[in-house]
Order: C-alpha cells, then structure tokens, then sequence
C-alpha cells in the first residue's frame, strides 16, 4: 500500500463519462478534460500525428512541474506531449484544504480521462514520483492501453521487501512547519516552497533562486487555492498493489538521480532489478528535479524509448 505521507513527495464508466473542449487561459491554450464531475486542464506540445506521450507529476504538483522546455524538446524529438493539472492543483477541480475524499487510484482515473479525452487508444506514460507510482498501477490494470512507461525518481509499486530508504531529515524538519504557514501571507508561502525546490536540488549545477521563485509564482497566480495542493498528502490507495510492480510487461526506462533526497537511488535499482530488461539510468549530480542541465539527455533518452517501443 503507498505509504501515508504522501507530503513528502513534491502525488471508467460503461457510459463514457469523458468530454474535452478547448478554452484560452492567459494567453495559452488549455483543453479541459471532464471526468465525471472533475474538470481537468490540459496542454499539448508537437503533433497529434507522433507518438503519445502522457507526463504524470508528483504529489502537489501542477503541469508546471513539467518545465516548458523538457516539453518543448519532447516534442521537437518526435513526441505528442500531453501534460496536465491534477485535481486540487492549477486550473482543474479544486475543493478547499482539508475536504477531499478522493484515492490515488481516482487519480489515475483521471490520467484515462486525458488519454480518453484526447481520443487515444494509447498512450505511452512518463512519470514522476507519486506520477510514476500511477503510472505503474495504470501498467498494470490497463495493458493494452500502455505501450511503454518512464519512471524518474519513483518507488516500487507495492514494495514488499526489506525496507527502502526515503525521505532526509531536512525535509521532514521543513515539513513540520507547514500546520504555522499562513496562506494569506504570498511572501511566507513563498518561501515555503523554495525551502522545498532548494532541498529537492543537487549539486550538479547551482541552485537558480530568481529561476524556481519565478516559476513558483506563475504556479500561485494561475491556482485556484494554492493551500488545496496538499490535499495530496492525505491520499491513500484504496487497493492493495502488494508487489505488483514486477506484474509490469511493457518497456520501462528507469531514470533517478543520484543525489534523489526524496527518494533515494535505492529505491530506482529496486524498480530495475523487479521488472524484465528494465532500462536505468541514474543522473549524476541530480536531487528529486528534473534540472535544465539534464533537459536535452532526458528527451534524448524518452524518445529513443518511447520511439522504439511504438515498434
């Protein structure tokens, strides 16, 4: 079962419930997906004509935990990219902190209804911590829809073996701070979370404080209730995934970084080691990011994978 403190990790209907139509937000395309009663926004990059590549963000993220420019590459190397808010982040649905009923495996609901919103018979799916734990429960209950799937600093789904290593003590330190934090307050909140992004980084390359506060505030501005992203740390799975990650069949590229302080290296080499002709790629000098230094080599790595899985 995924664990509960889902904190840490910076998480259909016989009668077709799923709708998209288009809408101009600030300047930029969204298409809202609906399943069911959530409302759920989207943005593509390159040609529907390509291979489909869904991206999956971790816990309390927006889309915008896909930078534009990984998408942008995705794309300019032969990829459909797909990317979207989750419920209580960003532009979807959104209820207030603290009043969420929802399970993870509703979120990866959620990820069908993009790809059924968009019209795919499949799609291959990337995704990152709480993201690529979905992405694996997606692996393995829908087959045939699921041709491939990249996982970045993850866990093992249904890990059922000696204990793994998580979370560093720093940020469990930081995280006790969070029932103080005023959300009224822009700059506190502010603050908070670039405590998060400088603790996520590692020393391959300087930590880029104007870079991470200007993104961090495009986030704030375009969310409904920012405080509502932490609807995510209570979550729990309503199934039980006990060592399903090794039912996995499809081709799965592995990338972790080595400096991972959410999810330590460990935890990548135990995905690889339970999934057949695994691929894992561990990025030197990188934390629980995804760093414009390593842009170019992970589009580079995703494509070759996706593109050769789409036979």
């Amino acid at each position: 079962m995924l664990r509960r403190d889902l904190l840490v990790w910076s998480i259909l209907s016989t009668v077709c419930p799923f709708r998209s139509y288009a809408q101009q937000t600030e300047n930029v395309a969204m298409n809202f997906v609906e399943n069911r009663n959530i409302h759920l926004a989207t943005q593509s990059f390159g040609s529907p004509a390509d291979p489909a590549l869904i991206l999956i963000m971790g816990a309390t993220a927006s889309m915008l935990g896909w930078p534009d420019e990984l998408c942008t590459a995705l794309a300019d190397q032969g990829l459909f990219v797909i990317r979207f808010d989750y419920r209580d982040t960003g532009q979807s649905t959104t209820v207030p902190l603290g009043e969420a009923d929802y399970a993870v495996e509703d979120i990866a609901d959620d990820v069908m209804a993009v790809m059924d919103g968009y019209g795919l018979r499949r799609a291959h799916l990337m995704g990152m911590s709480l993201g690529a734990y979905i992405a694996q429960m997606l692996a393995v209950t829908h087959l045939d829809r699921v041709p491939s799937l990249t996982l970045i600093g993850s866990e093992p789904l249904g890990w059922d073996g000696a204990p793994l290593p998580h979370i560093a003590q720093a940020f469990l330190d930081h995280f006790a701070t969070f029932g103080a934090l005023d959300w009224a307050d822009q700059d506190a909140v502010l603050d908070f979370l670039l405590q998060i992004e400088r603790l996520c980084a590692g020393s391959g390359q300087p930590f880029d404080e104007g870079r991470a506060k200007s993104r961090l505030l495009e986030i704030l501005s375009r969310s409904h209730s920012p405080a509502s992203m932490f609807n995510h740390s209570s979550r729990t799975t309503r199934n039980d995934w006990a060592g399903r990650f090794r039912d996995i069949l499809c081709p799965t590229l592995i990338l972790h970084g080595a400096e991972d302080p959410i999810l330590p290296v460990e935890n990548g080499r135990a995905i690889a080691a339970g999934i057949a002709e695994a691929e894992l790629v561990i990025l030197d000098g990188v934390g629980h990011e995804l760093p414009p230094s390593h842009h170019a080599k992970i589009a580079d790595l995703v494509a070759r994978h996706v593109i050769a899985a789409s036979g």
